[in-house]
């Protein structure tokens, strides 16, 4: 088996992600924020833990960097078992997925990320082994082909997606618990913001905290990249103690604005706004407009600019909203949405 199926290390920077592990809380209760959700979490691991059986698998659904692989390794020190990480790209034959089920214990947790990106054969692997726990093969070709039944021990399946709506039905079905997690308010970004500088022993007081978390968009992983950035910012340029005045000037060095909008945030803004008069604009258009691919503008991107008032997805493509225009320094147009009206003028006539 190819070590990138199971290895988290493999693919990103291997500094960055022993810094994301290190930040990382390792029990339900050191978790900050989605307190609906850990009060389901905690009530489920407690039963599991009482009759002594694996935990029902589990669908974390939310934006990236809110917590769902963190959540996958509460749920397995919560048990006392072995995690196994992969994801749904690095499966790509059944034969992958069939090598990872038979190499768990009882009760271990298999974590797939980007679960509704796993192919058609894969998911159809998965249906037996889930409902069943048991792994269909089929050995041989043609008249001579004959399928076997292996049995696997009672584990649980922890999925994480950005997109529920690409899970498939007989998929998302099969999950005993499906969640989503919420964007996180400046106050819980900040206890994460201190808990973090505690971790790293950065000098950091209450304001500083706060000015990191509120520029965060709602995201503890950019909480904890701007922490970083703004810690060698201190280093450098100030001496080494983060306060308001540092935070400032150091976000401000390193492009996030007062809205926590970074330098990619006000390039989509600017280009609906200015190269497309406001749109709408479709989504290939304005990827390549800004030099990102479409996945990476829809799913990294809009959700944040679209939350704050900044845009509006139309059945004809991206709409900027006033606030765009105020927050960029331009006018608004006075026929804002004219391009509808356009359309109402046609059926006048």
């Amino acid at each position: 088996m190819r070590e990138e199926f199971l290895d988290p290390g493999i693919g990103p920077d291997p500094v960055e992600e022993e810094l994301e592990q290190g930040l990382r809380p390792r029990a339900l209760q050191e978790f900050i924020g989605q307190s609906e959700l850990k009060d389901h979490l905690s009530v489920v691991l407690e039963a599991a833990r009482r009759r002594a059986q694996a935990v029902d698998h589990l669908l974390f659904a939310g934006p990236p960097g809110l917590g769902k692989t963190t959540l996958a390794g509460i749920v397995a020190t919560e048990m006392g078992v072995q995690l196994h990480i992969t994801s749904g790209p690095a499966l790509e034959r059944a034969g992958d997925l069939a090598s990872i089920l038979t190499k768990l214990d009882e009760g271990d947790v298999l974590f797939i990320d980007e679960i509704h990106r796993l192919s058609r054969q894969v998911e159809e692997i998965l249906y037996p082994a889930m409902e069943d726990f048991c792994l269909d093969i089929v050995v041989g070709k043609g008249p001579a082909a004959s399928s076997i039944r292996l049995n696997l021990p009672r584990f649980t399946l922890v999925g994480a997606t950005t997109r529920t709506g690409m899970i498939t039905g007989p998929l998302r079905d099969r999950f005993g618990l499906v969640v989503r997690l919420d964007y996180y308010d400046s106050s819980e970004l900040q206890e994460i913001v201190e808990r973090a500088a505690g971790i790293l022993g950065i000098g950091i007081d209450a304001e500083g905290a706060w000015e990191i978390a509120r520029r965060s968009r709602g995201t503890p992983r950019i909480a904890n990249r701007l922490l970083r950035r703004v810690r060698d910012f201190a280093e450098v340029r100030a001496n080494g103690v983060i306060d308001v005045g540092t935070a400032n000037d150091g976000l401000a060095m390193f492009g996030v604005d007062d809205l926590g909008l970074d330098k990619v945030d006000r390039a989509v803004l600017s280009a609906i706004c200015e190269q497309f008069s406001g749109g709408p604009v479709g989504l290939s258009t304005l990827a390549i407009s800004v030099g990102e691919q479409p996945e990476t503008v829809e799913d990294v991107y809009e959700p944040f600019l679209i939350t704050q008032g900044f845009l509006a997805r139309t059945p004809r493509g991206r709409v900027a909203m006033p606030a765009a225009y105020h927050h960029l320094g331009l006018r608004p147009p006075t026929d804002q949405g004219s391009s509808d009206k356009g359309v109402n003028r046609l059926f006048e006539q």
